[in-house]
């Protein structure tokens, strides 16, 4: 019985068709999973997803109904997982718990760096033969502060790049990483005292209840008014409606967003020919300090890779009877 893959990029398809190979046939879908498309996954054990996937309650329902069994995400983050139904229904849930931390990290950089220098706004004008620098003036980094929320692997790439340029690193997190603070790197348990002080904050945490809104109206006017803000993790950490506040107020150098809250339905799709209907997102795209991605801090060769490897490894240990460490939920004895 072939693997159905839902949410498959043009550039990921050869890439998961090659590595399952001689393990059982994948059937890649360029749709995302969610209620009105699980149906399509009728009569297959296997399925796997993407990091868009809506996988809530009546979603996981429909799969198990279906004959679904088994649900191997092709993503970290797990918030869009409804992972007490899906232990009642009997659906063994697995993620990808790791791959390499300098893709996104290196993009977060990409971000920053973007909206510091108004890249976006020069490269438009030079298209245009028109040359002027008015309006396009950035800062050093160099003795600046960096503020990391988050200094797992991947805070911790972000910190060792900001190390090499020579910024001041200050970091939150519920654990220390010793190495950031082999690199300078000064912890904060007051957030708002971080956030006052950096002129860089990067968000790193994954999406949590506790973490939900981490960046809400408080947070958000703690920070510099000249401060740039990137978010390469989730959507959700901050919250949009104040953002877009504080950018009405001509608060902020820049914000590099490759994640937004209300992304599911949006990101990943061409809607350049629909009416928009987001009017959060549709004011946030008119600031020209902010600059918006479509969650594709991940997309390197290297990563995809990596996750597609992992992938594998999560339905061979299911098909085996295994619980990988990367399991939601432990693999349930199969009955066929």
């Amino acid at each position: 019985m072939e693997i159905l893959a839902f949410g498959v990029q043009t550039d990921e398809r050869p890439v998961l068709e090659t590595a399952f190979d001689g393990l059982r046939p994948v059937r890649c879908l360029d749709v995302f999973m969610n209620r009105d498309t699980a149906p399509i996954a009728a009569g297959h054990e296997i399925v796997s997803v993407s990091v868009n996937a809506e996988l809530g309650a009546e979603t996981l329902r429909v799969l198990a109904a279906g004959g679904t069994r088994m649900i191997a995400q092709r993503a970290t983050g797990f918030n869009n997982i409804d992972l007490a139904v899906a232990e009642e229904l009997g659906l063994t849930v697995a993620r990808v718990s790791y791959y390499s931390p300098y893709a996104v990290a290196e993009f977060a950089w990409t971000l920053a760096m973007a909206v510091n220098r108004r890249v976006v706004r020069a490269a438009t004008r030079t298209r245009d033969f028109d040359f002027r620098l008015d309006g396009l003036m950035g800062r050093d980094l160099r003795g600046r502060t960096a503020g990391v929320l988050g200094t797992g692997k991947i805070g911790e790439a972000f910190t060792r790049i900001a190390h090499g340029f020579g910024m001041r690193l200050l970091g939150w997190d519920i654990a220390e990483n010793p190495a950031c603070r082999d690199l300078g790197m000064e912890y904060r348990e007051d957030l708002p005292g971080l956030l006052a002080e950096a002129d860089l904050v990067s968000l790193h945490v994954p999406l949590l209840p506790q973490t939900e809104h981490l960046l809400d109206r408080d947070g958000l006017a703690a920070m510099k008014d000249d401060a740039v803000l990137v978010n390469t993790s989730r959507g959700g950490l901050i919250d949009t409606e104040a953002l877009v506040g504080e950018l009405k107020a001509g608060r902020f150098t820049g914000v590099g967003l490759d994640v937004y809250e209300a992304e599911a339905g949006l990101f990943y799709l061409d809607k350049s020919l629909d009416v928009v209907a987001d009017d959060t997102l549709a004011r946030l795209m008119t600031f020209g300090n902010v600059l918006v991605t479509s969650h594709q801090a991940y997309y390197t060769r290297e990563a995809v890779s990596q996750i597609v490897e992992a992938t594998v490894r999560n339905v061979e240990d299911y098909l085996a009877g295994r619980s990988g460490e990367n399991f939601l939920v432990p693999a349930f004895r199969r009955t066929g």
